[in-house]
């Protein structure tokens, strides 16, 4: 069998004009900015004994911490800043995706160039420097023409290590909103489509390298005064610039932008809303793989314009609600509190997906486990695995205080690997969803919540403020309010979490749509 044949290999291909584009405007902004910054600063430090350890250590440090989360923290602290800039001079900015990026990645650029430069700067033989005063050089002159020139070869090394590191890093950068190459890798790892995770590497890798290499015949050209050579590097650099972003550039605009979390759920609601609006001729785009804070913050600033969220997230995590109401009063309490942010609640698509224990059924009924009540007692010499959020979530609080709940170990990891490490005995409870089809296609079974510790979760639409009058957006969607049961969503995720062509989320949206296109 032709491995080149399976059609995920021209969908990821079709994705790679956006993808790519994205990731090098991103990576060429944040690396110029580095070297905007760090130059000067190296150029200023290099005869000042303490000002070049404190850059050079805050330089380390900032390289220590994970390239995920310094770009996640940069979302927050930008959130607030465009709300105080909103609220004192009248204007805001986006703190959504590109900006974060940039930041952050300009940020890790820093250590290798500082250092490099300070290094190259230093290693210039003390006699040339008398020379160059002796000639009545001043110090600009003998930096500019003397200087400079000598340590150029060595700067251009940090430039290049610089430059590898954001190419690489930014494919960190999809979480926060920015499009990258590591949409394929996170969209490939929430479906087990490994076809874009192989993809996502390759292309990330294969970029990167291009980019050393151009690099590498600069610095040659430097380091062997080939005036030929560096023109060569440049010019490849200038032309894979040009060859990527000008098709993004040129590529007209989505007039609707669609949130999606890091669920393979998401992914295929997401690829549904997608083609019903395509559908009634309206052009739309995803941005995916984003957490529950950073999604709802961008509905709220418009840099998204709707999603699918649930009910029990918005109320314990969006609004810090800790008490247990009946259904059909969450909806409407949401709906207000939402209004007064000037966010619509469009609907419910009509299934539930909630937080529950969940473990193999074997397991249960050897220990005749049929509750999280009847979990409690042997929780102590157990282990859990859940997903990225859910430890830190108000439904876990409120399940450890109304159960009491302490468990051996736990564990965190993607969700769809959590059933086959429940399956398989390497954790011993799950913290897994409703709708998911791998509850039954590895025989785990869900405990009862008796004290109704985890709120209810319907899947509900919800719209930015900018599309709150949108009539045209309304009805595009409407087909899909109340017409997704429970049974058919679990249908639809099992067939998302297979790994072969029918298994993409576009091609599972088709298949629901075709089940609920006739409701």
């Amino acid at each position: 069998m032709n491995l080149f044949a399976d059609p995920r290999w021209s969908e990821a291909l079709g994705h790679l004009p956006d993808y790519l584009g994205n990731h090098v405007r991103v990576s060429v902004t944040a690396l110029a900015l580095g070297l905007a910054v760090s130059l000067p600063l190296a150029i200023t430090a290099r005869n000042r004994p303490v000002m070049r350890g404190a850059l050079l250590g805050l330089a380390s440090i900032v390289q220590t911490v994970p390239g995920l989360a310094l770009l996640a923290l940069f979302y927050p602290l930008l959130l607030a800043l465009a709300a105080v800039s909103l609220s004192w001079f009248g204007f805001g900015f986006s703190a959504f995706g590109f900006l974060p990026a940039v930041l952050a990645l300009a940020l890790y650029s820093m250590l290798p160039v500082l250092r490099n430069t300070i290094t190259g700067l230093q290693g210039v033989d003390a006699a040339i420097l008398e020379a160059a005063q002796g000639v009545g050089m001043t110090p600009r002159q003998s930096l500019f023409t003397v200087e400079l020139p000598l340590a150029l070869p060595v700067m251009m090394a940090g430039i290049r290590t610089a430059a590898v590191w954001v190419i690489g890093t930014a494919t960190l950068s999809t979480p926060i909103g920015q499009t990258s190459l590591g949409n394929y890798i996170f969209a490939g790892l929430q479906t087990q489509n490994w076809v874009f995770v192989l993809f996502g590497c390759l292309s990330a890798a294969v970029l990167a390298l291009t980019v050393d290499q151009l690099l590498a015949l600069v610095e040659s050209g430097l380091r062997h005064r080939s005036r030929v050579r560096a023109v060569l590097g440049g010019a490849g650099i200038a032309m894979l610039v040009a060859a990527t972003l000008v098709p993004a550039m040129t590529r007209s605009q989505t007039s609707y932008v669609i949130g999606a979390k890091t669920f393979a759920e998401q992914y295929v609601l997401s690829a549904l809303m997608a083609q019903r609006l395509r559908a009634t001729d309206l052009s739309a785009s995803s941005r995916e793989g984003l957490g529950s804070n950073v999604i709802f913050g961008a509905l709220a600033a418009n840099d998204i314009d709707f999603y699918v969220d649930y009910s029990g997230t918005l109320w314990a995590n969006q609004f810090q609600r800790s008490d247990i109401r009946p259904r059909q009063e969450v909806l409407d309490e949401l709906k207000t509190m939402l209004a007064k942010q000037n966010i619509t609640l469009l609907g419910e698509l009509g299934f539930e997906n909630a937080y529950a224990l969940v473990m193999p059924r074997k397991r249960a009924e050897q220990l005749g486990i049929r509750s999280i009540t009847d979990l409690a007692p042997h929780a102590a010499g157990m282990s859990m695995a859940a997903d990225y959020e859910f430890f830190s979530r108000p439904e876990w609080a409120g399940l450890k205080k109304a159960y009491g709940l302490s468990f051996r170990a736990q564990r965190q990891m993607q969700p769809d690997f959590m059933y086959a490490a429940a399956a398989s005995g390497e954790v011993d409870v799950i913290a897994g969803y409703t709708s998911d089809g791998l509850i039954a296609k590895y025989d785990l079974v869900v405990l009862t919540d008796p004290r109704h510790a985890i709120p209810p979760y319907d899947a509900v639409v919800l719209l930015a403020p900018r599309r709150a009058g949108d009539a045209a957006l309304r009805a595009a969607l409407q087909p899909l309010l109340g017409k997704i049961d429970i049974a058919v969503m679990r249908e639809a995720n099992l067939r998302a979490a297979g790994n072969d062509a029918i298994s993409s989320p576009d091609a599972v949206a088709r298949w629901l749509w075709e089940k609920i296109g006739t409701k």
